[in-house]
């Protein structure tokens, strides 16, 4: 019988209870310059662990055309709006939101969670992801107002009052319904105003 060994750099455990070996953003950044990982492989660290994350199908792209296209033409003076940025949260967590608003002056992919004003998930084949590990993630570095766009039913489910367990406030804003963010509450948005082009 294989007996598990614990590796000497640090490990996280996943469900089983077996160690896994625990990789940093230094880690990673060093796989990408050796070309173990390139651009198009799409992976996300959440605590030490990498996730190779869904494929983006052509809804979840025509959605984010649109929704991006949006917030630019609408976005309030002093802000700047990160798209598909690799946010690094800490030495072991590196997540890519779909859309990050930050104030101008800071690097998107380095401004503080705390100091995010919102961050926004297009969610087609990643909604169970998108609504559970990285809302708790989110919630758990401080980010104060965390949206997810479902495609395909255009409802956006609102995340705020963030704690190390979760977010507190949870709601869903139909299609049809105008929603605003809670620190940019002059960019209101109802999602079956978006211009979304498809195919069919």
């Amino acid at each position: 019988m294989n007996e598990h060994v614990r590796p000497q750099r640090g490990t996280t455990q996943a469900a089983e209870g077996l160690p896994r070996l625990r990789w940093t953003i230094d880690d990673l950044d060093q796989m990408l310059a050796a070309g173990v990982l390139t651009e198009d492989d799409r992976v996300e660290l959440i605590g030490g662990e990498l996730v190779p994350m869904s494929a983006k199908g052509p809804l979840h792209e025509s959605v984010k055309v649109a929704l991006t296209d949006w917030i630019s033409r609408r976005l309030p003076t002093g802000l700047r709006m990160g798209v598909e940025l690799g946010w690094r949260l800490d030495k072991v967590t590196y997540c890519e939101p779909d859309i990050v608003i930050v104030p101008a002056g800071k690097s998107p992919s380095k401004v503080p969670a705390v100091d995010a004003l919102l961050a926004i998930e297009v969610a087609d084949s990643s909604e169970t992801y998108d609504l559970g590990t990285k809302a708790k993630v989110y919630a758990s570095f401080g980010v104060r107002e965390y949206w997810v766009l479902l495609a395909a039913s255009r409802k956006i489910i609102v995340h705020r009052e963030p704690g190390k367990t979760g977010y507190q406030s949870v709601r869903e804003a139909g299609p049809s319904e105008t929603v605003a963010p809670m620190l940019l509450p002059g960019l209101t948005l109802c999602v079956a105003d978006l211009e979304i082009v498809t195919d069919d």
